[in-house]
């Protein structure tokens, strides 16, 4: 599971960013054409409100159960969220999880 877990980390980075960076490219760090695009129509928004309700409820998750496991380095998966989204801060925190899990208890 190890590794599954690490291949959807690195597709969860490199497939939003590989559609973003390119509309960075061409569009330059404009917000408000960003935001009027991610808005441009109802179904974006469903999309977007989907994202939005998955990435907090995944925040809280990360938070409670990596303090109840004390998961080691839980807020790299915190700030993959912020910074990219739940595809990539959901592996991300299973396979930290999971990399524990793994490792002999004293």
């Amino acid at each position: 599971m190890l590794r599954f877990y690490l291949v959807l980390t690195l597709l969860g980075i490199l497939l939003p960013y590989g559609a973003f960076v390119p509309w960075l490219l061409a569009n330059g760090l404009d917000i408000t054409l960003l935001f009027s695009e991610a808005a441009a129509n109802p179904i974006s928004l469903f999309a977007w409100f989907d994202v939005l309700v998955a990435a907090v409820a995944l925040l809280g998750f990360i938070v409670a159960d990596g303090q109840k496991h004390q998961v080691q380095y839980r807020y790299f998966a915190v700030l993959g969220t912020l910074s990219v989204g739940v595809s990539f801060g959901l592996p991300l925190y299973l396979y930290l999880k999971e990399k524990q899990s793994l490792k002999p208890k004293p």
